[in-house]
């Protein structure tokens, strides 16, 4: 079996060289045993996963990292302090493609797969997160809904301003009384003749208040029914339909998080996603690809707090050596790194599944209860590594630490992760 490892590592010909000198090695009764390990091996090189960056990727890092430096850095503090939205950031990067990764060219987007974004949400998540989070709400909530199952009026109407970042997408399916229990959602919408008249409130909603258009997920059935709620493309200005409360939050606080109400909102049956009640089975594979989001989100949050300790744990002397020579320190640093890079592994996987278009319901689920929970530790861990410096605002473990908890929460908290989790593996 070690022998079969070592095949698997080395160039075709010298794996077929090989091959042939074990089969000559073993009894006949290996032989086919031999073989077929020979051929499941190749067959995963041909199609499996490749852990190589992509030139496409790397050009997607290369960007992405010179306009959060340039655009973003210099202002993380200012607008998490002031709890700003900028909206002008998000123009700007709608100019490079970023507000419409997935969405296909002819509809004005990037047309890239789930690997570039990833690598986009990773480097805007490792300077800031609430960044991070607004780029991935747009484009995998409100954006990746009309893509996946607006009709094409519906994409060529919407799809071109939200790609191009003229317009800022919501989605809203959470509710004040209904969080993880979405089925039993309040928010009601009633047919009258060609239109449907929606009551009711959303909170927790990412752009809520500065989104130009939003995705509402209403209950058309009876409550707890998966085939009684319908998707309705609503835009701002719409009588009935405005923003609620603003939240002050612990992080994430350049994100923009608000209330949605309707109050008799007139909705025509043009606005409907897809078929009358299939609302929450579309938000169920839109959360699939918004999970390995989060994850990405938290990946990068993770890999921003463990470059800031690292770099900070060879400045800061005690005892006349850098700190990261104790074996505290550097233990601290190790566990990191392990963790970030299952982390990295895990969403990667989901993301290149989801390219393949497999169902991504485990992986994408795994992907986004570990990544978030590894978040939230390593930059525990960066604070600690900081010390009392760690607990200032001058520097920038401590937003690290309190923008790193939302990920084990937003979109299915790690709870839920682990309920998805475990109904795959026990079918």
């Amino acid at each position: 079996m070690l022998t079969g490892i070592a095949i698997f590592t080395i160039s075709d010909q010298r794996r077929e060289q090989a091959l042939v000198k074990i089969v000559l090695n073993f009894t006949p009764a290996y032989y086919s045993y031999v073989f077929l390990i020979y051929s499941s091996m190749t067959e995963t090189l041909q199609n499996g996963l490749s852990f190589e960056t992509t030139e496409s990727q790397k050009m997607v890092a290369q960007m992405v990292k010179d306009f959060a430096q340039k655009h973003i850095a210099p202002n993380v503090m200012t607008w998490d302090e002031s709890q700003e939205f900028p909206i002008h950031v998000f123009h700007e990067m709608g100019k490079l493609g970023l507000m419409g990764v997935l969405v296909p060219e002819q509809y004005g987007g990037a047309g890239f797969g789930y690997l570039e974004y990833v690598t986009a949400i990773v480097e805007l998540a490792k300077v800031c997160g609430s960044i991070g989070l607004s780029m991935a709400a747009h484009n995998s909530l409100c954006t990746g809904h009309i893509l996946q199952f607006g009709s094409e009026a519906q994409k060529q109407q919407f799809l071109p301003k939200l790609a191009a970042g003229e317009w800022i997408g919501a989605w809203g399916l959470t509710e004040p009384n209904t969080g993880s229990d979405a089925g039993n959602m309040k928010t009601v919408a009633v047919k009258e003749g060609d239109y449907f008249i929606l009551n009711g409130a959303k909170n927790f909603i990412t752009h809520g208040k500065s989104g130009h258009v939003a995705v509402v997920i209403a209950r058309t059935g009876e409550p707890g029914d998966s085939h009684g709620m319908t998707a309705f493309i609503i835009e701002k200005g719409t009588a009935g339909f405005k923003a609620g409360r603003k939240e002050n939050k612990l992080g994430m606080r350049a994100s923009e998080t608000t209330e949605l109400i309707f109050e008799d909102c007139k909705v025509h049956q043009s606005q409907v996603m897809g078929k009358v009640g299939d609302g929450f089975v579309q938000s169920l594979k839109v959360l699939d690809g918004g999970r390995i989001s989060i994850a990405a989100l938290s990946l990068g949050i993770a890999i921003g707090a463990y470059e800031a300790a690292k770099h900070y744990s060879k400045e800061r002397h005690q005892f006349n050596q850098p700190i990261s020579q104790f074996q505290a320190i550097s233990f601290k640093l190790a566990d990191m790194a392990t963790q970030i890079e299952a982390a990295s592994l895990l969403t990667y996987q989901a993301a290149d599944l989801k390219n393949k278009g497999i169902n991504v319901n485990k992986e994408s689920a795994m992907a986004k209860y570990f990544a978030s929970e590894v978040a939230v530790k390593v930059s525990t861990e960066a604070v600690q590594i900081f010390g009392g410096y760690g607990y200032t605002k001058d520097y920038p473990a401590e937003k690290y630490y309190r923008d790193s908890k939302l990920c084990t929460i937003g979109e299915g908290t790690s709870e839920i992760q682990k309920l998805v989790i475990s109904r795959a593996i026990l079918k």
